[in-house]
């Protein structure tokens, strides 16, 4: 059984998919961009890109009554892995050990020319 997880604290989805799913033991998040839900912006650089997609990761799990502390395995897309670094000082201080799998990886692009986009998937 699949239930649909969805807040209005996040950016809703733009396209055939949901902001995550719960399947029980396990809910899997799509990928968040940077995209503030109250104002439609989206800030500048990378440190505050990687805070806001974090932070809509945060608002999703939290719909789902989880936390950052829950998730399991995360995915990082970059536009540019040039920016690992910064993003990986801000990832550092949101998740704590065990930290979660991780895989980061550069893209060519992501939705509306962000630099970085964050998916994750927790258990309870």
């Amino acid at each position: 059984m699949k239930k649909v997880i969805s807040t209005t604290a996040a950016p809703g989805a733009i396209g055939p998919y949901c902001q995550a799913i719960d399947a029980g033991s396990m809910v899997f998040a799509s990928g968040q961009i940077p995209l503030n839900p109250e104002t439609g912006e989206i800030p500048e650089g990378i440190t505050a890109q990687t805070k806001q997609s974090l932070a809509n990761v945060k608002a999703i799990l939290a719909a789902a009554g989880l936390s950052v502390d829950n998730v399991v395995k995360t995915t990082v897309f970059l536009a540019d892995m040039n920016d690992f670094a910064a993003m990986n000082e801000v990832y550092a201080a949101t998740f704590t050990e065990p930290f979660p799998a991780r895989s980061a990886v550069a893209v060519k692009t992501l939705p509306k020319n962000v630099l970085v986009e964050i998916e994750v998937i927790a258990i309870r």
